[in-house]
């Protein structure tokens, strides 16, 4: 089982590192195409990516672990919650298009942009949105073949869809000149090139998910969303992260403070893209060993993925400490002394909170694997929407822009108190610390 939890987190990380680096090559790509403006005005989308990353994951990947508990106690799995999935999530879609085609403009206003960010921005919301049904059913696709022992094509069409990304972004903004709008449909066929690939498992002998024609069934979906409440809110809290340091940035220092932001948050991804990957690989293991009642296998679960999440983090901050300055200035194209200023020391006290993030993370994913919804909710609660918040208004008043990096380190260490009150040693289960 160990040796099985090792490949299927190899495979995620591999999988989500790909993720990372294309949203981090979108950044570089529109540095150098659009400077410091352009960087601003994806920083004012990503809450609108984080929303529908989160509907997508808390639907694709928590209908996908309720098949694979059911699967594993069955031997068969209730085969309604793939097309259930489909059902929603096309529903859920439905409403990011609608906006998209009539109300781009007035959602990057409330997002904060002004007329100068208004002009470069428009254009790439409204295609994000317009494509958003294929954005949310990728994470079905994905979860269920990675349920159904096909994770190493799942990790495939992830890694082949980034480095897709990657390229078209590099064709689409310069050989053609497309600037943002190419940015936007570099990113927007990506998931779509995913899909494509997860079909072969569909398609073959060894595939045991079906379509089947039902209606959509509201208790089967809110069955699968409360497993999927740490993937929803491990994709949000970015989201909302960047939506309220936005705010609060954009009051202290305008917008080359978001600009800076938007360097961290996007290099930062790549650290959280790992630590998801190591949450979504132990969850077919730990859901397996769950069923069948091993109680011993769960806690061995458990420690490996929180040990390999220590390691990673433990490398990130490092790297950060050594390496910041130059990730940095690949970024900071107008060489902007105020933008380096602000993302140098952000960037060091920011990455410091993954030592505790990976914990809390795994122990989410962990909770999530095995049923326990209301533990794994709490935590991804905590961490992505209400602790971070309250700490960036209340730091950012006392410290100013340092505060609101001192905010993302200070909500993970809270919530892991948090985690730790709400489980007693003399509870049942395996009981992660």
């Amino acid at each position: 089982m160990k040796k099985q939890l090792r490949n299927y987190i190899a495979l995620n990380i591999l999988a989500m590192t790909g993720t990372s680096c294309y949203v981090l090559a979108d950044t570089f790509f529109i540095s150098i195409a659009q400077g410091s403006n352009g960087i601003t005005a994806l920083n004012l989308v990503l809450p609108v990516y984080g929303l529908i990353y989160a509907l997508g994951s808390m639907i694709g990947v928590g209908c996908a672990t309720r098949y694979s508990l059911s699967k594993a106690g069955s031997g068969s799995g209730d085969k309604d919650f793939f097309s259930n999935s489909i059902w929603w999530t096309l529903l859920c879609s439905g409403i990011f298009v609608l906006i998209g085609i009539f109300f781009p403009g007035q959602l990057l206003a409330l997002l904060g942009a002004d007329g100068e960010i208004m002009a470069i921005g428009l254009p790439y919301i409204r295609i994000v949105l317009c494509f958003t049904p294929f954005f949310m059913l990728n994470y079905t696709f994905t979860s269920f073949a990675r349920n159904d022992n096909g994770p190493k094509l799942a990790m495939l069409a992830t890694l082949l869809s980034g480095i897709f990304n990657i390229v078209f972004d590099y064709i689409f903004m310069f050989p053609m000149q497309m600037g943002m709008v190419g940015a936007a449909l570099a990113t927007a066929f990506s998931p779509i090139i995913s899909m494509g690939i997860c079909m072969v498992h569909y398609l073959s002998k060894k595939n045991t998910v079906v379509w089947t024609k039902t209606r959509p069934s509201l208790k089967k979906l809110l069955s699968g969303c409360r497993l999927g409440v740490a993937a929803f809110v491990g994709e949000l809290s970015s989201g909302i992260t960047t939506l309220v340091f936005n705010y609060i940035l954009l009051g202290l220092a305008g917008n080359v403070a978001v600009a800076a932001y938007g360097v961290i948050a996007n290099i930062a991804l790549v650290g959280t893209g790992l630590f998801n990957g190591i949450a979504l690989g132990l969850q077919p293991v730990a859901s397996l060993a769950h069923a069948q009642g091993d109680l011993g296998a769960e806690k061995a679960i458990y420690k490996s993925a929180r040990t390999i999440g220590a390691g990673i983090a433990a490398g990130a901050v490092a790297a950060a400490l050594v390496f910041g300055d130059e990730m940095i200035s690949a970024f900071n194209r107008e060489n902007s002394a105020a933008l380096a200023e602000y993302a140098a020391v952000g960037l060091r006290i920011y990455f410091a909170g993954f030592l505790i993030a990976a914990v809390n993370i795994v122990k989410s994913g962990f909770y999530s694997a095995i049923g326990q919804a209301a533990e794994s909710s709490v935590i991804a609660l905590s961490r992505g929407v209400f602790t971070i918040s309250i700490m960036a208004f209340l730091l950012s008043r006392l410290l100013g822009v340092t505060g609101v990096w001192l905010a993302f380190p200070a909500s993970e260490g809270v919530t892991w108190l948090i985690s730790v009150v709400f489980h007693r040693p003399t509870d049942k289960g395996p009981g992660p610390a």
